[in-house]
């Protein structure tokens, strides 16, 4: 296929205007003897100092290994080569005059995404010259000319991703500045992101520039820059959840470690309890039958099943040890609490009294369950709690709370020993539903627990009872395969409306930067999909920019995940995320694909689901089936609104027999007296 390069000269466009000059054929020539031909053509001198570079998107140069991706129809200019670039950016970054010094920076970090220009600059060593500039930078610089920072990170950042030079190779000083930018108090966001990246990088490259950051950077301090931040990306949400369950994974040897009844400190930490909760006489005096006897009566009152060697019931893990841990903690940090909470029961009646050890170590469990200790983070798992992050011991904090709620549901319901089980489970569902809210404070879930009591409970499962009832009740189910189609319809149109609108993808390469993107939209009426290259800052690009098309009448195929053939390419190399968010399409006898990396899963699911469409196939995606059940629970409770309080029963009314016959009518000429 013969390539048209329509090649615009910046002095050309200055002088005439937008004109072309067109090429053809020109693809076995030598790319010099191509600069060379239009350099002549415009009495251009030096074709040595020229390169042809692209117009639209990331304005990479051509060079001998690349001209073969070239598009039919790409717009190329001829502009500076990349080595007299590099050697003038290299200079104006020197420059004595402020105004030229960032400029070029400015855009140096705009061309230092070519891997061509890369090279060129760093065999210059204009790499150590950035460096050089974060390493002698003040206090005093950064108030001043913090746009020249930002841009020079932001070229040593685009240099850095190429890999020409090694991590490895940067100096402490340069971390401990880059690191006293993230550390510092807020001043430019756009210093502190691109820093951040910076250590990303390095923390990734190797243990020992790991454990340098580790020295630089305080947890603490990076949980500051967490609480500041906007909305919370899908990746971010990931990163937290695994410093989550990381963090509180740290628990899991205690809560799979058993009471050792042989353990002196175990044993005395025990003791520690019951005399923290009852004030007895000195124990010194007695003899030693009266205190196993007093020590057996007050750890009976502490609520330990077997009250003469309580350590047997901390046998058991999980919870193990944990259980321990929790109780103590809850001892020294709340002493009045805990003592009220034991004393409390203590005076009441035997079968109503909520033992407090038995309650703890279930509590503890519940609380290990929920929290998911000892499970290993998923791959694409993000469910976290903020709450983790605005407490240092996030595990006792919620057990000083839990148990002083357990205690009060326990009166709520006015259980007996018979209901422990009962109590348990409404004490898991009030955690389990306030924790689900993402309470951000240990004093907003505090509130919220306290506040969902046992008769709350009642009304929300009264509640969801009822809606199931409804749900399963074979009338409900009859008329709801009645609404599907035209439900189903109208989530149809929706996702070729949405497929018209179009989707901004991303080109992800094999290296970990992902910097090419294009769009592709349908046609509005259906026949055409229009794709083609964009620029980052593109918004909704029109379908005339697009270059790019495909007849729906020529798709052949659907694939996803594996199947597809950019991830058949790359075998081994893709994570599940990734294969998740893939798909294709087949057209032109299968001879042809155009692959997708959707940038969401909602993205995935509404462009497959409107493939489909086009098709003439059945919508198969997640999203497509929870929207029609939120659609026909919404038209079943419109539909049910004047039958609220009235049974519905299992089968229809039995049809009255016909009369005996049809001589009736009414009539209207006589008068209500």
């Amino acid at each position: 296929m013969e390539v048209v390069w329509l090649l615009f000269a910046d002095i050309v466009q200055k002088r005439w205007g937008a004109l072309g000059f067109p090429l053809l054929g020109k693809q076995k020539k030598p790319l010099s003897a191509v600069i060379k031909e239009v350099c002549d053509g415009w009495n251009l001198p030096g074709p040595e100092n020229y390169a042809l570079q692209y117009t639209d998107g990331v304005q990479m140069y051509i060079t001998e290994s690349n001209r073969l991706d070239i598009k039919n129809g790409c717009i190329l200019r001829l502009t500076k080569a990349p080595g007299r670039c590099a050697e003038d950016l290299f200079k104006g970054i020197q420059s004595s005059d402020a105004g030229v010094r960032c400029d070029s920076l400015k855009e140096l970090a705009g061309v230092s995404t070519d891997m061509t220009f890369a090279q060129e600059f760093i065999s210059r060593n204009g790499h150590l010259l950035l460096v050089k500039i974060v390493e002698d930078s003040t206090e005093t610089f950064l108030q001043k000319s913090n746009v020249i920072m930002t841009h020079t990170l932001k070229a040593f950042m685009e240099l850095m991703y190429h890999g020409i030079v090694s991590w490895e190779n940067l100096s402490t000083v340069f971390i401990k500045k880059i690191a006293s930018f993230v550390n510092a108090k807020p001043t430019d966001a756009s210093i502190q992101q691109v820093s951040l990246d910076i250590l990303e990088n390095m923390v990734l490259s190797s243990q020992s520039l790991f454990l340098q950051v580790k020295h630089e950077i305080t947890m603490e301090r990076l949980i500051a820059h967490l609480q500041v931040s906007g909305s919370v990306q899908d990746e971010m949400a990931h990163h937290l959840y695994v410093l989550q369950s990381v963090t509180l994974n740290h628990q899991e040897l205690r809560m799979r470690t058993p009471l050792d009844c042989y353990s002196q400190e175990q044993r005395d930490i025990l003791h520690g309890l019951r005399q923290a909760a009852f004030e007895t006489e000195s124990e010194n005096s007695l003899s030693n039958e009266r205190r196993r006897s007093l020590c057996a009566k007050e750890f009976k009152k502490l609520g330990f099943s077997n009250n003469s060697n309580p350590g047997q019931d901390l046998v058991r893990t999980p919870p193990g040890l944990l259980a321990l841990d929790t109780m103590f903690y809850f001892a020294t940090r709340y002493p009045d609490a805990y003592s009220r909470f034991v004393l409390e029961n203590s005076s009441r009646e035997d079968k109503h009294e909520c033992p407090f050890a038995r309650s703890s170590i279930q509590l503890t469990l519940i609380l290990c369950e929920i929290l998911r200790i000892g499970e290993p983070p998923s791959e694409t798992g993000s469910d976290y709690h903020p709450i983790f992050f605005s407490q240092d011991r996030l595990m006792e904090e919620l057990f000083c709370v839990c148990i002083q709620l357990l205690n009060k549901t326990w009166k709520e319901m006015r259980a007996t020993q018979e209901d422990f089980d009962k109590v348990m489970q409404v004490v898991r569902e009030q955690i389990t539903r306030t924790l689900s809210s993402k309470p951000t404070s240990l004093e907003l879930f505090k509130n919220k627990v306290n506040a969902l009591n046992y008769s709350e409970i009642l009304k929300l499962r009264q509640t969801e009872r009822l809606h199931q009832e409804e749900i399963l009740a074979p009338p409900v189910l009859e008329l709801k395969e009645r609404l599907k189609p035209e439900l189903l319809e109208l989530i149809r149109q929706q996702r070729l409306n949405r497929l018209c609108q179009g989707t901004m993808f991303r080109k992800i390469s094999s290296r970990r930067r992902q910097d090419k993107l294009w769009y592709c939209r349908l046609s509005p009426n259906h026949k055409m999909l229009h794709y083609g290259d964009v620029e980052e800052d593109s918004d909704n690009p029109t379908i005339e920019t697009l270059q790019e098309k495909i007849p729906v009448a020529d798709i052949k195929a659907l694939l996803t995940g594996k199947d597809c053939p950019h991830m058949k390419e790359n075998k081994g190399k893709q994570n599940k995320e990734v294969l998740d968010l893939a798909f294709s399409i087949t057209y032109d006898v299968e001879e042809y694909s155009l692959n997708f990396i959707a940038p969401s899963r909602t993205d995935f699911c509404l462009w497959t689901d409107g493939l489909s469409v086009l098709l003439g196939r059945d919508m198969s995606s997640e999203t497509m089936r929870s929207e029609l059940d939120i659609l026909l629970s919404m038209e079943i409770k419109l539909r049910l609104l004047d039958l609220e309080n009235v049974p519905i029963p299992d089968s229809a009314p039995s049809v009255p027999k016909p009369p005996s016959n049809y001589n009736f009518c009414y009539d209207f000429s006589q008068t209500e007296q």
